[in-house]
């Protein structure tokens, strides 16, 4: 029987020291051209630039009428009426108005609108109650966006609003980065599937489902490689398995000091570990290598702490081999509405509900905060880092958190 180690080799790196190991070896993955209005959550590869101008003629800001600013006061003659999408218009003649709706162009001849509701018509004869500048109440030519013009840069996320803007210019096709494909795997023999009987003192595997949805979430596509008993040819075979089919490898279980914790040396056998243990909590044991140019995290058994360091450590990752300019979840200053206890030999993030309330962010604890209680995540929407310590924060501290997911208000 093996013995049990009493010191890890490996040195305690901070927070800091494992984002930056980390982030310089996620490089963007080759990009990929898709259709446009299916690339939701993705991320651009290229540059977008307009190809015409928009709007492409002048047109109408508002209900109302098109004139020539400078027949000034005089009543004009209304001679028709034009509508967004409708018939094109005859040249107005001097003395003479056009009804015009929102968004219709201009007709030739009418260098101004004005609004209805600053008008008056009566038989056939259009009375105005202020003077116009040619312009006024007028969309120009390029207005909104400019032949040429970058309307999104590479490394945006693609959301609705970015496909409305590719949906008005007319961009069917996007140039994005490619998802990262993710293999996950759970190591223990005490570990069982959800949906068979568990054997006294078993556990069922809920990191390795917790971990694929949250990398479906951080835009990755999941690959489950299932559980895998404590045996070093097993193990060994199934990370071999899972770094053919995938970018990255997330390992739970098997990465602290105990007789069956195999992953971290096979890890060392075949590839690079970049570090083998972090200063924080929960998630101490949390190992980062290299394997032939891909990526694999071995992170902690306990939920709490796999998915913790999911949140900190692999996100960031995920999101930066997809191109995303900003990769890291969004850092606030929170308020605390209640007592918070660090710990006192390293910095902690602590689950916490947020909410914006008369104008700042204030934060409670999920409750305790032990490694192993899964149910702190629930209804968390932000990871507090409280500094190592002795001294309690009281009520009314503020302290950095994580934003992971809405705001309450």
């Amino acid at each position: 029987m093996a013995e049990m180690l009493r010191e890890s080799p490996y040195p305690m790196v901070s927070i800091a020291e494992a984002t930056a190991t980390i982030m310089a070896q996620a490089r963007p993955l080759a990009s990929e051209e898709i259709e446009a209005f299916s690339a939701l959550g993705r991320v651009l590869a290229g540059d977008i630039t307009s190809p015409e101008d928009i709007p492409d003629v002048p047109k109408s800001a508002m209900d109302g009428y098109a004139l020539r600013a400078a027949d000034g006061l005089t009543p004009r003659r209304v001679v028709g009426e034009l509508t967004a999408g409708g018939a094109a218009a005859v040249m107005l003649a001097p003395g003479e108005a056009t009804r015009i709706m929102t968004g219709a162009p201009l007709p030739p001849g009418a260098d101004a609108m004005i609004p209805v509701e600053l008008t008056t018509e009566r038989d056939g004869m259009l009375y105005i109650q202020r003077e116009l500048q040619p312009g006024d109440y007028v969309h120009v030519v390029g207005q909104d966006v400019r032949r040429g013009q970058t309307v999104l840069t590479a490394g945006t996320t693609i959301g609705a609003a970015e496909i409305g803007i590719l949906a008005t210019l007319g961009i069917t096709r996007i140039p994005v980065y490619r998802q990262p494909r993710v293999a996950i795997l759970a190591t223990g023999d005490e570990v069982v599937e959800p949906g068979s009987p568990r054997p006294a003192g078993a556990v069922r595997d809920s990191n390795r489902y917790a971990l694929m949805a949250a990398v479906r979430e951080a835009g990755g596509i999941p690959i489950s490689l299932g559980i895998a008993r404590d045996d070093r040819d097993v193990q060994r075979q199934a990370i071999l398995h899972g770094l053919d089919q995938a970018d990255v490898l997330i390992t739970s279980g098997g990465v602290s000091m105990g007789t069956r914790d195999l992953i971290k040396p096979l890890l060392a056998e075949l590839g690079t570990v970049h570090f083998g243990r972090i200063a924080f909590k929960p998630g101490k044991p949390t190992t980062f290598a290299t394997i032939g140019g891909k990526l694999v995290f071995g992170l902690p058994g306990y939920p709490v702490s796999s998915l913790v360091s999911f949140e900190v450590f692999v996100r960031p990752a995920l999101r930066a081999l997809q191109g995303d300019a900003s990769p890291f979840r969004p850092q606030i200053e929170v308020t605390l509405a209640e007592p918070v206890r660090p710990s006192p030999d390293r910095p902690e993030y602590q689950r916490i509900i947020v909410r914006y309330q008369e104008g700042r962010f204030t934060a409670v604890t999920t409750g305790s905060q032990s490694s192993s209680r899964l149910l702190s995540l629930r209804g968390a929407n932000g990871l507090l880092l409280v500094p190592a310590g002795d001294t309690v924060y009281p009520a009314g501290s503020t302290l950095p958190a994580l934003l992971t997911g809405p705001l309450i208000v």
